[in-house]
């Protein structure tokens, strides 16, 4: 309880600090939420510290995981990488291996994001350029060339055509003669945010949640150390939503797949340990920080209480973080790193389990090798010279940051009751909910930058009219596009074409008869069936999604 002594002095100070001159600026977070001048004890009064916060390594985990932190295991350090050929990235991954980076993420282009191949006519001019070019087995052998994948952990961002990437991934293991269960990694595989932000969706949204419990199952059963969904706040907060839209709606597509899983008559504690989560760090350092705490606390609850879940470890919320790209600016590019430094740290205060930097070349192209070297640096130099792994969660209690923490648990709860009004997730998303949100949020932020209550270094504030940027840029050759089309062509009359009719026959059939489809696509990879013709092959049995307009 707060004494008189308290009170008294408090109200004595807010006397003090409301007669004294301010800067004029805005003192709300990033999201638009107001902050006060100081935050005391009486702003986390009535949080309960065993039951709401408790240890590390302790339900409801708000303070992490695990009880020793970072003294057990350092994140994963993870440079999202891919670009032009196979064989060019192929080149990066071995490059950033060697400079340290602990697992590989792969970046698609967007043909293979959409499920085209690189040789159709909707990929002219784009195979490449924003990632790399994956259309079938033979590519993802060479992505891979010399990386034992029992050796590395892989992340791929990789969504509507996950199930026929991972196909592809699964038959190289086979080939490299690798035990499934030594496969470590991550597929992100989230098409509910597809619909709410990314927009790359290929199928409506029954079937495709149909596809992606079809890959839980199988993990489950086949690849058990492999994180088959990676749910993503990410692109939702890209887009534009706010701190607590992000993990309102994060958290709630990741319920909607566990409660997929649970109707199909899975048992909880067999897939929901590998349920993994992928968080963005923006620009308010504390209400980042106070955002993962309140998800790890929010979902155990839940995966406890309401999905009666006995395995400690399908409580654990475990998430990869991302530093924020839409914070990049192309003005004063070197800035970037600065950003991308305070993000980062923002994630490991937060207790993230993996995290990417984004490079400070990121709003121009894609990231070059120097750029790339700086983003991975400023990750090793937060693990190894600032102190802050030390001790777990050494912001826990600051009065600031535990009320932001509560004050974000309790609005995300009411976000779900909102979700909860429409029928769920996918009624929400038919009904243009979400994306509606999101641009209220959005449009709210850009007008505080355009009337100036907000501030972005270099773009409306500190600008240098007469700017040269001197950074190298990557540059992407029309010649890969001509490689990866010859490469389709070779393979297409060296393959052969019985095998592939009946792969094609074949898919069709376990999706017309709710088979489960993993089995049949790896086999299909193996007959060299492309990406394109796998995923035609399902648009003619689930057909294809139309978003309705939302004004």
């Amino acid at each position: 309880m707060l004494n008189d002594e308290f009170k008294k002095r408090k109200e004595a100070f807010e006397l003090k600090a409301s007669n004294l001159h301010n800067t004029g600026m805005k003192f709300t977070t990033v999201s638009g939420e107001d902050v006060k001048v100081l935050y005391s004890p009486e702003d986390i009064e009535q949080i309960n510290y065993l039951s709401e916060i408790g240890f590390p390594g302790d339900y409801p985990y708000t303070r992490g995981i695990h009880p020793n932190g970072y003294r057990g295991k350092i994140w994963t350090m993870r440079q999202f990488a891919g670009f032009g050929s196979p064989e060019d990235t192929n080149e990066r991954f071995h490059y950033l291996l060697k400079k340290g980076q602990t697992g590989l993420s792969v970046a698609f282009d967007l043909p293979t994001l959409m499920g085209w191949d690189a040789d159709a006519q909707l990929s002219e001019g784009e195979v490449g350029i924003c990632g790399v070019s994956i259309s079938s087995l033979l590519d993802m052998e060479i992505l891979f060339n010399q990386i034992p994948l029992d050796k590395v952990s892989t992340s791929m961002t990789i969504n509507s055509p996950a199930a026929m990437i991972f196909a592809f991934y699964l038959a190289v293991a086979e080939n490299q003669n690798v035990d499934f269960k030594n496969l470590r990694g991550t597929l992100q595989n989230d098409i509910l945010k597809e619909y709410i932000a990314q927009k790359e969706y290929i199928y409506p949204p029954s079937p495709s949640m149909r596809i992606i419990t079809d890959m839980i199952e199988y993990c489950a059963n086949e690849i058990p150390q492999w994180n088959p969904v990676s749910v993503s706040g990410y692109h939702i907060r890209e887009a534009g939503s706010t701190a607590v839209q992000e993990l309102a709606y994060t958290l709630a597509d990741g319920f909607a797949y566990i409660e997929a899983c649970i109707e199909r008559g899975m048992n909880v504690d067999e897939f929901a340990p590998r349920i993994s989560f992928f968080f963005n760090s923006h620009l308010d350092f504390f209400e980042e920080i106070a955002k993962y705490r309140a998800a790890r606390k929010i979902f155990a609850k839940r995966m406890k209480e309401k999905y009666g879940a006995k395995n400690t470890r399908s409580w654990w919320l475990r998430f990869h973080t991302q530093t924020a790209g839409c914070t990049l600016t192309a003005q004063q590019p070197e800035n970037n790193i600065i950003r991308t430094a305070f993000q980062a740290l923002a994630g490991v205060l937060g207790g993230t389990q993996s995290l990417h930097t984004n490079s400070m070349d990121e709003t121009l192209a894609l990231p070059s090798e120097k750029a790339v070297k700086i983003a991975l640096r400023t990750q090793q130099i937060i693990a190894y010279e600032t102190g802050v792994i030390n001790t777990v969660d050494p912001l826990g209690g600051s009065y600031y940051v535990e009320a932001l923490t509560d004050r974000m648990e309790k609005q995300a709860n009411e976000i779900f009751e909102q979700i909860d009004s429409f029928g769920g997730v996918i009624p929400a998303i038919e009904a243009g909910y979400f994306q509606k949100e999101i641009a209220d949020a959005a449009y709210r932020y850009q007008r505080e930058i355009e009337k100036k209550e907000k501030f972005i270094v270099g773009v409306n504030e500190f600008v240098e009219p007469e700017e040269k940027i001197d950074i190298p840029i990557l540059y992407i050759s029309p010649e890969v596009e001509k490689k990866q089309r010859q490469r389709l062509a070779d393979l297409r009359q060296s393959r052969d074409e019985e095998a592939v009719k009946q792969s094609l026959s074949d898919l069709r059939y376990a999706a017309v008869n709710n088979n489960n489809l993993m089995p049949v696509l790896i086999k299909a990879a193996h007959n060299n069936v492309t990406l394109g013709e796998m995923t035609g092959e399902l648009k003619e049995v689930f057909g294809t999604y139309e978003e309705t307009a939302v004004f």
